[in-house]
């Protein structure tokens, strides 16, 4: 109760977005491979500038990360965290984390936060920039407002069906809802303002091997290209799972950014994504979803096995849906920290997740609240 009343009072301490007064770009990445054509991409689609690459790596992997072949990205806009760097980063969740889990970049995100972000972007190891990538803004001048068509609670709207009008849908989508239908809506009010819509956290789509379950590709799998639609919004009470492949936070948002450690791997980040719409609900405000901005050249996976660590996500989604709507958060930027942790004591409540995931999401406050 003391640290936690410690972490209320450091966020607390900082009016609206006052306490990340930064001025930086980040990428965060987590991998056990040595560079890859894909990372190579990102490196050459920020070279030449003041943004940063980190790279968070595992007990299985390099030790060292050379990208001294990418023209124009220089050596100081790199940082390689190895196990032993990320032991001694004097973050208390590194203390705590598992290892060979992709929960390793909550340390790259920690670092990120302490050496300046104003933004940070978070993407994987095979997704490539397209050519229309470029860094986005916290504030996004319009977006097609999305709710699901049928009248249901949780609501749950399957945005894939924005951007195509072929049969597929993201990974953690009950599969219940995969042939339910969307319909725009007014855009939020907000949208009006002079300075734009605001929106703390915004995902990109991935052509090429876009992010769906194992469903989707033991039973459809074939080379993906969305279409170039208008961007969209999810407000308050509407539902979409997203992922942690090619998606862009802000300050306000960090403490949401909390990769949990004690689920499956497949819903690890898809988990992540239901507690931060929650929170976002608080801001007035909801996920952003754009069009296509990276390729995915996927990884090898062995998707029986995939099918397997995603049967939890199956089975509680919807559950997990109707606790966050049911559990009780403030509204407010001085509240999120407060209000993330309220989330994961009602999952631990309900045994989505085990007791010993509350210690990692009380200590990532922490080391949050400490790098303000």
């Amino acid at each position: 109760r003391a640290v936690w009343k410690f972490i209320a009072e450091q966020f607390n301490s900082f009016p609206n977005n006052e306490r990340f007064s930064y001025t930086m770009l980040h990428c965060v990445i987590t991998t056990i491979q040595r560079p890859t054509d894909s990372v190579r991409k990102l490196a050459r689609a920020i070279s030449g500038g003041t943004a940063k690459l980190t790279i968070a790596g595992d007990t299985k992997g390099p030790d060292q990360y050379d990208m001294s072949d990418v023209k124009d990205f220089a050596a100081d806009q790199l940082t390689f965290l190895s196990i032993d760097d990320q032991l001694n980063s004097g973050f208390e969740v590194a203390k705590l984390l598992p290892t060979k889990h992709y929960c390793r970049k909550n340390i790259g995100y920690l670092h990120a936060i302490r050496n300046g972000a104003t933004c940070i972007y978070e993407t994987d190891d095979d997704n490539a920039p397209l050519e229309s990538w470029q860094p986005r803004s916290e504030h996004i001048e319009s977006a097609v407002t999305l709710q699901a068509e049928e009248d249901a609670s949780p609501s749950w709207v399957n945005v894939y069906r924005h951007f195509s009008d072929e049969h597929i849908w993201p990974r953690g989508l009950p599969l219940d809802r995969i042939h339910s239908g969307i319909r725009s809506v007014a855009p939020l009010d907000s949208a009006a303002k002079s300075d734009g819509l605001w929106a703390p956290v915004q995902q990109g789509l991935a052509d090429g091997a876009p992010d769906v379950d194992a469903i989707w590709r033991l039973v459809l799998d074939r080379e993906f290209t969305f279409t170039n639609a208008k961007s969209a919004i999810l407000p308050p009470g509407q539902w979409c799972p997203f992922n942690t492949q090619t998606t862009w936070w802000w300050p306000a948002a960090y403490p949401l950014l909390y990769v949990p450690s004690y689920c499956s791997f497949r819903m690890c980040d898809i988990w992540k994504s239901f507690v931060a719409q929650r929170c976002l609900w608080e801001l007035r405000t909801g996920i952003v979803f754009h069009a296509p901005e990276v390729w995915q050249e996927r990884n090898v996976h062995n998707l029986m096995r995939d099918f397997s660590d995603e049967v939890p996500g199956y089975q509680h989604n919807n559950r997990i849906a109707e606790i966050l709507n049911d559990v009780s958060l403030q509204s407010g930027v001085e509240n999120v920290a407060a209000n993330v942790r309220e989330c994961y004591l009602a999952l631990i409540e309900e045994e989505i997740f085990p007791a010993k995931e509350q210690p990692l999401v009380d200590a990532w406050l922490l080391d949050v609240a400490n790098c303000a």
